[in-house]
């Protein structure tokens, strides 16, 4: 009987109709002959209500489950499956409430579907996340009324069902398809020409016609006394590292989602699309200390344990401590390497500080720092002033705009590469970055 009454909900419909009759017995004062017709209606409605009970608990009726996908993607939208079976003989329409975990900050969600008898229904809903983690789904709670519609009965289903956010995998696999497929303008790749010769040694072989002439190689001609070329083979397996810095810089919010979680969801892609070009990649984080450190390897299957360790790192409110960074990369990359460097520099002061390290570490690699344009600071600086407080905000945000650009050429002047790119666009510059880079043989 407790199970009953827990199950059993009044709809508005009900509420409307008692609050009818209310008014008419109201009425009945004044016309008595309203009076008999008022008893007969409560009657009828009485008589509905046990009706449509027996019609709703006269069978299991309502089956319910909800499908998550393995792990969702941050940033991107997810798609979840609720799947129904009406098992009664007649139509019936269905609440849907499920609750969703409190990432979402979403407590008004209902939607109402019609099902046909013994037939069943998909449907299928889309969510956003902005945060990595664990999210906890909470009940399904379905609610069935009939063509009465005077009462509802709740089903409940999927108490507690756990999904992890991982890093935008849907983003990685998007530009790792559009990269094959040759469509690189669609996602703002561009196609960089190859300069000179990144090439290493492979054998020397008897000329073809074909073959470039300037390969010759005159002491084996002289040798064989037949014209002998050199062949080289493209340089593979070149490491490649994604450095993310997790300091509080890494903190500031852009679209609801942190400037780390742009840099960790770029990192992804790009290591992707490294492995796809035959070089070794890994990864680091720091702040005030070194935290994980992923060896470069050339391995496919390495792109999990980059997906697993990204899942894992999260900013922390402590300034990086880029000497540590410059220590570990003397004492634990040893070969020659590309270094991509996601990091936050707001004021030059701030990049003054780092300067020696920085050039200290780019005297053996490659180092590319990816650093963020302030898109609001933009927004306001192309804005018109028409007041005093408005004049003094836009020369603030230009100042703030011109000092990112001094920054890029103190380092550019220092032969440190630079990428300096709003954050949804930060995916795609730094992946032009690695190709420009590839193509020139700057390794």
């Amino acid at each position: 009987m407790i199970n009953f009454f827990k199950s059993l909900y009044l709809t508005p419909r009900f509420f409307y109709v008692v609050a009818a009759l209310v008014v008419l017995f109201i009425m009945s004062n004044w016309w008595l002959e309203l009076y008999g017709i008022s008893w007969i209606l409560v009657l009828g409605i009485a008589v509905f209500i046990v009706l449509e009970i027996s019609m709703l608990y006269s069978s299991k009726g309502l089956k319910g489950k909800r499908i998550l996908p393995e792990k969702f993607s941050n940033s991107d939208t997810n798609e979840v499956l609720v799947q129904l079976e009406n098992t009664y003989a007649f139509s019936i329409t269905v609440g849907i409430v499920d609750e969703l975990p409190v990432q979402f900050q979403k407590r008004d969600f209902f939607q109402t579907i019609k099902i046909v008898g013994k037939q069943r229904h998909t449907y299928s809903y889309l969510v956003r996340p902005v945060e990595r983690g664990e999210y906890i789904f909470g009940n399904l709670n379905l609610y069935a009324s009939s063509i009465i519609g005077l009462i509802r009965k709740r089903y409940t289903f999927n108490n507690e069902q756990p999904v992890k956010v991982y890093p935008s995998f849907i983003q990685m696999k998007k530009y790792d398809f559009l990269a094959i497929d040759n469509r690189l303008s669609q996602i703002g790749l561009k196609k960089i020409r190859k300069i000179g010769h990144t090439m290493e040694f492979e054998q020397i072989k008897e000329y073809v016609v074909g073959d470039d002439v300037r390969t010759v190689n005159w002491k084996a001609t002289a040798k064989h006394a037949r014209l002998m070329v050199n062949q080289f083979q493209d340089e593979k397996m070149q490491p490649v590292y994604s450095i993310i810095d997790t300091s509080r810089v890494m903190k500031m919010p852009f679209n609801e989602l942190k400037l780390i979680d742009y840099a960790i969801n770029s990192a992804l892609a790009f290591s992707n699309i490294a492995l796809k070009k035959n070089d070794k990649v890994g990864l680091v984080d720091f702040s005030n200390t070194i935290g994980n450190f992923l060896p470069a390897q050339a391995k496919k299957t390495y792109l999990n344990n980059i997906l697993d360790t990204l899942y894992t790192i999260d900013s922390k409110y402590l300034d990086s401590d880029f000497g540590a960074l410059q220590a570990m990369v003397r004492r634990r990359i040893n070969h020659r390497s590309l270094l991509l460097l996601y990091t936050n520099f707001e004021h030059i002061s701030s990049l003054h500080r780092q300067l020696p390290y920085l050039q200290a570490i780019s005297k053996k690699h490659v180092l590319v720092v990816i650093f963020f344009e302030n898109t609001e600071l933009r927004k306001l600086s192309e804005t018109e002033a028409n007041t005093i407080p408005d004049i003094f905000d836009k020369t603030i945000a230009e100042q703030f705009q011109f000092d990112k650009k001094v920054m890029v050429r103190e380092l550019q002047q220092r032969g440190i590469q630079t990428v300096l790119t709003a954050p949804e666009d930060l995916t795609v510059n730094t992946i032009n970055k690695y190709l420009e880079i590839k193509a020139k043989g700057l390794l």
